[in-house]
């Protein structure tokens, strides 16, 4: 049933489309009225500020206003089904993640979208790591101490994340795999939650996105004890990466960076594939939006279309082996 409401939606808006190439692509009149990114996630995380920032730059740029629309739910998922089926006009696009387009595609058994085929790759965006953090209250200030708290303690931990099947869960799963630990999955609509949960003791430890983690661990509300990319932040050079910071059992290799990405429905007219591609990689050339993403710990994206779908690609891949090395059960 997805699938052909998928492809009578798709052949309706190419008949729409190829009326429009002819006459208001032709015309430039793209973008004609407002542009809606879908954001899966609740207002307030990492995607969330990132979306706004980006919706404010591409609204400057190309002159129409580009609107954050959060719909969070089931793990990102629910966003998510609902950009692959949303019209392919070229009003709709989708804010992806490793979430959507890395993760869920190999945990879930009953996804309503397809990483691949529903979505045309526009640009990457930022690519950022995330930061182990704990609750003030808990009585560990370095990685070492977490893990041996965990293992005097089994259970009695719970770990907060943005939802099923985010990097911020399965950075825990890896984390729990590795230290031969047991802590308990909390999971949240978005990453404003998990954070909020931390801080407030509901939740003990959470691996959150940098940028929406990182400001609280320097207002002193909570406490950093190491990123989980390859190497430190230029953000927060005086955090250890995971690797570095545990010596009571090797960690080397562990790696579970985010990443985000703009995307649109599948049969979006190329010229507006085109624009949105050409307009955001002058964004990310802009000093203001260097120092913003950089102020969160993260790397600016760029490149072509086909760069974005070689990496959903290796994404794939990647958390398809980490989620049966981790032992995570299908959802």
């Amino acid at each position: 049933m997805r699938i052909r409401l998928k492809i009578v939606a798709v052949a309706a808006a190419l008949a729409a489309t190829a009326v429009m190439t002819g006459s208001a692509f032709a015309q430039g009149a793209w973008p004609a009225r407002n542009v809606t990114i879908i954001v899966p996630y609740s207002a307030g995380g990492a995607t969330d500020i990132l979306a706004r920032k980006v919706a404010e730059e591409l609204t400057g740029e190309l002159g129409r206003t580009f609107i954050v629309d959060n719909r969070p739910g089931a793990g990102a998922t629910l966003g998510t089904t609902l950009a692959a089926q949303a019209r392919p006009d070229g009003y709709t696009l989708f804010l992806g993640q490793v979430s959507s387009h890395g993760i869920a595609p190999n945990l879930y058994t009953t996804l309503q979208y397809d990483a691949v085929e529903d979505f045309e790759p526009i640009v990457m965006l930022e690519s950022i790591p995330n930061l182990v953090v704990v609750n003030n209250d808990l009585p560990v200030t370095t990685l070492d101490e977490l893990i041996e708290y965990a293992r005097e303690n089994p259970g009695a931990l719970n770990f907060a994340s943005s939802g099923t099947g985010a990097s911020t869960h399965l950075s825990g799963e890896m984390f729990k795999s590795r230290t031969d630990t047991e802590m308990t999955h909390i999971p949240f609509p978005g990453s404003a939650q998990a954070v909020t949960a931390v801080m407030s003791g509901e939740t003990q430890v959470t691996f959150d996105n940098m940028p929406s983690a990182y400001p609280h661990v320097r207002s002193g509300n909570m406490r950093a004890l190491a990123v989980t990319s390859a190497e430190r932040s230029p953000a927060a050079p005086d955090v250890p990466t995971v690797a570095e910071a545990s010596t009571v059992v090797d960690l080397s290799g562990f790696e579970a960076a985010s990443w985000f990405a703009l995307f649109a429905p599948s049969g979006t007219p190329q010229e507006v594939i085109t624009a949105v591609n050409e307009a955001t990689n002058r964004i990310l050339e802009k000093p203001s939006m260097i120092e913003f993403m950089r102020d969160g710990g993260g790397t600016p994206g760029g490149g072509t279309p086909q760069d974005l779908a070689d990496h959903v690609t290796a994404e794939l891949a990647k958390w398809g082996q980490v989620i049966e090395e981790a032992g995570v059960p299908k959802q």
